[in-house]
């Protein structure tokens, strides 16, 4: 029968096979209470692959974002295990599927943080052990991969609130200039090894304001701390910390993460409400947050992940959609959305309980891994999104009906 979502022929440019994007949980950090987390096995994403990745053909998503784990593939220092990789990679062969690839997702091996003084070198042999394996198996095709995931994230979670490895408080910089090196030495790694290799950064999106009539002072605190948001692919780029060896070459492919809460009010901390139904004049629209990210670097800009928990995900999805449209006709170089998760993913520090943010549930089994139930809610709301952005792409770009 007829698909009822477009095939779209992308911008010229743009490496990635779809527009929309599916984003599998891979984190396998240290948790908040020191426990080593697998999300790739805990959502049952490993064991059905090949049911994930049939399941994508109804919306047309052709390319997705996988990791390795860094923690499961490097046990002993410099010696490394790709069995489980193999195994997507077989998959995504099978179906079709491109593969985009987080090198390390929050989590590190054991013996290893971002303070460690061997850290930058250890991750730069990984990049390049990761790149001579993936050729072996893909000697031709575009390799896009993301060397750290948020490191604006992670340098806040494990150098500021405790919330996983470093387990600091008052390090957040220190965690940040430890990840920085590391990607940074990465990434030489990496185009030294595959001079055509794609780099996708991927930092979250936010908006901080200060509180209605705030001093001189407080606004241009939180001015600060917004602008802060940009110090790590600042440093990428070589612009902040010259001295970790940052070039503006390195900016390729930049992905931003936005959800329901990356807006907010500095002192007192409150979350601005994301569908500004209260008509907040500080709220700004994700189109415009986009087009400030792609003014300050003029690269290619991706939405690298984006969900909403519970009942809100079609709302949610359907201002994805319009805002999406939005930047594109503003002329945003936008090359994609990626849904993350696209299936569901519990709590990194409480497992039992799930976020249901994805476009399919998990049904938990006892003594067994999750299976899939498509919320259909979400699924109406995103084919019609796919439309609305289908009509915003330029007109060079002609969409085609893809039978099934």
């Amino acid at each position: 029968m007829l698909s009822s979502s477009p095939t779209i022929r992308l911008q010229p440019g743009n490496p990635f096979r779809s527009f929309w994007m599916g984003g599998y949980e891979c984190t396998d950090q240290l948790n908040a209470f020191g426990h080593r987390v697998d999300f790739l096995t805990l959502t049952g994403h490993l064991q059905l692959l090949d049911e994930d990745y049939q399941h994508l053909g109804q919306f047309d998503i052709r390319t997705v974002r996988e990791g390795i784990r860094w923690s499961q593939v490097e046990k002993t220092p410099y010696h490394y295990d790709w069995s489980t990789m193999q195994v997507l990679l077989d998959a995504g062969r099978r179906h079709g599927i491109q593969q985009v690839w987080d090198l390390c997702h929050f989590g590190y091996p054991d013996d290893l943080t971002p303070l460690h003084p061997m850290f930058a070198r250890r991750f730069a042999h990984l990049c390049r052990a990761f790149v001579d394996f993936y050729r072996q198996q893909r000697p031709d095709e575009v390799l896009i991969v993301t060397p750290i995931n948020e490191v604006s994230f992670m340098s806040w979670l494990g150098g500021d609130v405790r919330g996983t490895s470093p387990y600091c408080v008052g390090q957040g910089w220190e965690v940040k200039r430890g990840l920085m090196r590391a990607y940074i030495e990465g990434v030489a790694a990496l185009r030294e090894a595959d001079p055509g290799i794609r780099i996708l950064t991927t930092e979250p999106l936010i908006h901080i304001v200060p509180a209605p009539g705030s001093s001189r002072t407080h606004r241009q605190r939180a001015a600060e701390f917004d602008n802060n948001q940009f110090q790590s692919v600042d440093m990428l780029a070589g612009r902040l910390c010259p001295e970790l060896g940052g070039r503006e070459e390195y900016l390729d492919l930049l992905g931003f993460n936005y959800y329901y809460d990356n807006q907010w009010q500095q002192q007192p901390h409150e979350t601005l409400r994301w569908a500004n139904d209260d008509h907040d004049p500080r709220f700004r629209p994700l189109s415009f947050l986009l087009a400030r990210a792609w003014q300050r670097y003029q690269r290619p800009v991706v939405l690298t992940e984006t969900s909403h928990p519970g009942v809100d995900r079609p709302a949610w999805i359907d201002m994805i959609g319009r805002e999406c449209a939005a930047a594109l006709r503003a002329g945003v170089p936008l090359f994609g959305a990626c849904l993350y998760p696209i299936v569901d993913r519990p709590d990194w520090d409480h497992l039992d309980q799930w976020h249901r943010s994805g476009l399919w549930d998990a049904n938990l089994q006892p003594d067994s891994f999750p299976q899939r139930a498509l919320y259909q809610p979400y699924a109406g709301a995103l084919q019609d999104a796919q439309r609305v952005v289908q009509a915003a792409l330029p007109v060079s770009v002609v969409p085609e009906l893809s039978l099934l």
